[in-house]
């Protein structure tokens, strides 16, 4: 665990040196929990929102974009329950006077028991090698199987205490497995209480006319409320989705791990509207889908698996995470939910219109039921960083810092770098980018040596360097490298444009999803 948490301070580290995440407000000391997207992060952030966006919309001729207004009426909020029922339960440690979400402190004791069991069964296959049978193991050693009987009996408790929101039970699991503060390493625990995570402001321009509106906690709540106009306008027909990109905000207590928990973040999600009883079928045909788009990425399809919820929602039927083993463990990148017609039902009691859907293949009127994809930007940013970050060990003793990023999500496609300065090499090189710069997003450079020129553009993941030398001029042919394997072919700079777009275009990652 200790090195983990060495690579991940190494890859927030790497992410602030070249310009992908920078600490908020940095020079007035900062602002917990938000961060502003550097030069090359806010490339790589939007290149991942046009992967999402695009296989939402253009391989789904069903699913059409909104852009819905941060600011909401606020009884759209009491409708959805968020007034109400949007808490997180939280503790505080009397001799650090840190707080602590206390459900992430007892899900991170699971964790390390887990832990415990897979350091085992690691040590167990180192001994016995090939003839290691895991399953077996498992069943009969009695270490693992003491680990397995107190994590089955805490998370069967943990689970029963959350969903009888038993805040008392909750704080007594603390107590009970002597979790300490990792501050001050203490037991000295408060009583567990309930903390409303919505941003609130005025709206008006004078005080007894204002009104009290939130900063929206979810996108979802701006597509519900478009629906009919996003059906009736587009002549929809059921099954069809609605798709979102925008900000959200959670005043997040514990915020942590870098950009994975913030108070800002951006979400990505779909509501697909579909006839009440087939949303179990539609719940696991989704669940397939998103998968399938998070592997096509390559970033190793053993880092995904599903988690499904064993506590619902009070609206949900169905509910699974997709978790991404981060260097700090296994962590939801999207959820995918059955929220049956919850939502619609809510929003047409309280605002008195009626919005149910008419459907002519059977001559009636229902209110549909929604299946929904809910996907972190920011967290899949974090994703796609950590597992492209590498530092690797050259022949002869040297060593790089790269990041092996999905190449259609790179910041930059390709770096033109001419040998030199002089004998007209910039000059070709100035030409070479003109030419790729419509169609790629194209780096010029030429201080300092190339093998240093080649060494930060690996650091920020451009799949290919292209040099520009003196025989460049004679044949009108250049070096070629690549990123990932560092080999280097002499091409024609005519093929230059054919070559590049086959790797780096957005529509050979969409080709995967066919």
């Amino acid at each position: 665990m200790a090195q983990q948490d060495d690579v991940f301070k190494k890859i927030v580290s790497h992410a602030k040196e070249y310009g992908f995440v920078f600490p908020s407000s940095e020079i007035y000391d900062g602002l917990s929990a938000v961060y502003d997207y550097g030069q090359n992060g806010v490339e790589l952030k939007n290149n991942i929102k046009r992967y999402w966006w695009d296989a939402m919309t253009l391989l789904h001729e069903n699913i059409v974009g909104i852009d819905s207004a941060i600011f909401m009426h606020p009884t759209i909020w009491k409708a959805s329950g968020h007034v109400d029922a949007f808490n997180d339960p939280l503790i505080d440690n009397r001799d650090s006077k840190k707080r602590y979400r206390a459900d992430v402190l007892i899900e991170e004791q699971i964790a390390k028991i887990d832990d415990k069991i897979s350091k085992e069964v690691a040590k167990a296959a180192k001994r016995f090698g090939d003839a290691f049978d895991e399953g077996q193991f498992r069943a009969t050693n009695a270490r693992v199987l003491e680990y397995q009987a107190h994590r089955d009996a805490l998370h069967e408790r943990f689970s029963q205490a959350m969903n009888d929101n038993d805040l008392e039970g909750l704080r007594q699991i603390i107590i009970d497995e002597a979790i300490v503060c990792p501050i001050s390493g203490t037991k000295n625990w408060t009583e567990v209480r309930q903390f409303n995570l919505m941003f609130k402001t005025e709206m008006g321009s004078t005080a007894d006319g204002s009104m009290t509106v939130y900063l929206r906690p979810e996108t979802a709540q701006g597509i519900f409320v478009n629906y009919l106009n996003v059906q009736k306008t587009g002549r929809m027909r059921i099954p069809f989705g609605i798709a979102q990109i925008g900000k959200a905000f959670r005043n997040e207590i514990v915020a942590r791990q870098f950009i994975f928990r913030m108070r800002e973040f951006e979400q990505m999600e779909m509501q697909f509207f579909v006839r009440p009883g087939e949303e179990l079928k539609w719940f696991n045909q989704w669940k397939e889908w998103r998968l399938m788009w998070h592997k096509a990425l390559g970033l190793g399809d053993e880092k995904y698996r599903y988690h499904d919820h064993e506590k619902l929602a009070h609206y949900a039927n169905a509910a699974t995470d997709i978790e991404f083993r981060m260097p700090f463990g296994f962590k939801e990148v999207e959820g995918i939910h059955s929220r049956t017609n919850f939502d619609l039902s809510q929003h047409e009691k309280f605002s008195g219109k009626k919005i149910q859907y008419f459907d002519p293949e059977i001559n009636e009127s229902y209110t549909p039921y929604v299946i929904e994809t809910s996907i972190g930007v920011d967290r899949m940013f974090l994703s796609v960083l950590c597992s492209s970050y590498e530092e690797e060990q050259l022949p002869g003793g040297d060593t790089r810092v790269v990041l092996h990023l999905p190449a259609p999500l790179a910041p930059v496609k390709c770096a033109v770098l001419p040998l030199v300065r002089k004998d007209g090499l910039p000059e070709k090189a100035r030409e070479i980018v003109d030419d790729l710069k419509f169609d790629f997003a194209t780096h010029y450079e030429e201080k300092d040596a190339i093998g240093k020129r080649y060494r930060r553009q690996d650091a920020i993941g451009t799949p290919y360097c292209i040099t520009v030398d003196h025989q460049t001029l004679e044949d009108n042919t250049v070096t070629l490298r690549e990123r990932d394997t560092m080999e280097q072919h002499r091409v024609a700079i005519a093929d230059l444009h054919k070559l590049i777009h086959e790797r780096v275009s957005l529509s050979s990652l969409l080709r995967k999803l066919k």
